[in-house]
């Protein structure tokens, strides 16, 4: 919520800075022209896509923005509370571990890799129903 006041308050102040020396509708014009950039932006920041897929073969694959996974790659998976969501974004996350995460959805999924290709442990993903998106995937769930 405060990203949303931080952007009403500088579309209000770069339009006050564009009414100086000239007529209110010039500030006005401006401050919304700012505000639906801002708009813009935080929407567009904000998106959490998350999409299971079947491809032609019959592979599962979990797409996660630009990010792409074939469950058969995956060993485990696991539902990660909001209880434990805090030990798994801090002390005891890999460095090396894939990571969408979105600080205002409560919940994640786990899902550990075993892939001699790849040197990621485990992609960490938010969603607000993680049993949902495990069961959708068809990974085995510890």
């Amino acid at each position: 919520m405060s990203w949303w006041l931080i952007g009403l308050g500088l579309s209000t102040l770069v339009g006050f800075q564009g009414q100086m020396s000239r007529e209110w509708y010039w500030g006005l014009g401006i401050g919304l022209l700012v505000l639906a950039a801002v708009v813009w932006a935080l929407l567009h920041l904000s998106s959490n896509e998350l999409v299971v897929e079947r491809d032609a073969d019959g592979e599962t694959w979990l797409r996660a923005g630009e990010a792409s996974l074939p469950t058969s790659v995956v060993s485990r998976s696991l539902a990660v509370p909001p209880t434990a969501r805090s030990a798994a974004m801090g002390r005891q996350l890999d460095p090396a571990a894939f990571v969408y995460h979105r600080p205002w959805i409560p919940s994640m999924a786990m899902l550990v890799l075993d892939d001699p290709d790849d040197p990621t442990p485990y992609w960490l993903v938010s969603t607000n129903e993680p049993e949902q998106l495990l069961t959708a995937l068809g990974t085995p769930q510890v």
